[in-house]
């Protein structure tokens, strides 16, 4: 197995034996279910579709909130209705998170991009524009890619090697050494590879 589907918790603390406070991230994941198996002949590589998060009052098509495929070697492994838990993450150290990053909304460059802004003294009409972005008469247009205020946040984001600080297997809870990218209660997925 190498994925299951997560819901963002919030974040804590725990204090180790020798003193020291490690900021963690909980995060839940109920056991996911298989929707659905591929094969090299039936979808062309071999992968399972999980779901997480079932409808109260599912429709004839819709039964989970959230859909996820993970690539396996052996798909003839799991069965269609198969239960996926935490119990595969017991012997692994470190995972992959994948999230989507908080909204910020449209934001200048200093915010966006880091930078540093003009002069702050007495006289400087430029505080926090970008300053200059084009160049004279050739090629007389901006480059693509250059750095300017914008929409910020709502992308993917993948944090690799989160160390694993505890995992509660009754209560389907797995902490996460510091932050992870999402607001609480947003749809994480884990990978352990």
């Amino acid at each position: 197995m190498c994925g299951i589907i997560g819901k963002k918790l919030g974040m804590s603390q725990i204090i180790q034996d020798d003193g020291r406070v490690i900021p963690v991230t909980f995060i839940k994941c109920e056991p996911n279910v298989v929707v659905q198996l591929k094969t090299e002949d039936k979808g062309g590589y071999p992968a399972i579709v999980l779901g997480f998060d079932a409808y109260k009052n599912p429709s004839k098509n819709k039964k989970f909130k959230q859909l996820k495929e993970f690539r396996v070697e052996k798909p003839e492994d799991y069965q269609i209705g198969q239960t996926v838990d935490l119990s595969f993450l017991k012997e692994v150290e470190t995972v992959n998170v994948v999230g989507v990053s908080k909204g910020k909304g449209y934001q200048g460059v200093m915010k966006r991009h880091g930078f540093h802004g003009g002069p702050a003294s007495h006289g400087s009409h430029h505080h926090r524009e970008p300053g200059s972005i084009g160049t004279c008469a050739k090629p007389g247009r901006v480059k693509k890619g250059t750095k300017l205020p914008g929409h910020m946040g709502v992308q993917r984001v993948t944090l690799k090697d989160v160390p694993i600080m505890n995992l509660i297997s009754e209560k389907n809870l797995i902490a996460v050494k510091g932050p992870i990218p999402g607001a609480n209660n947003s749809y994480v997925y884990l990978y352990n590879r």
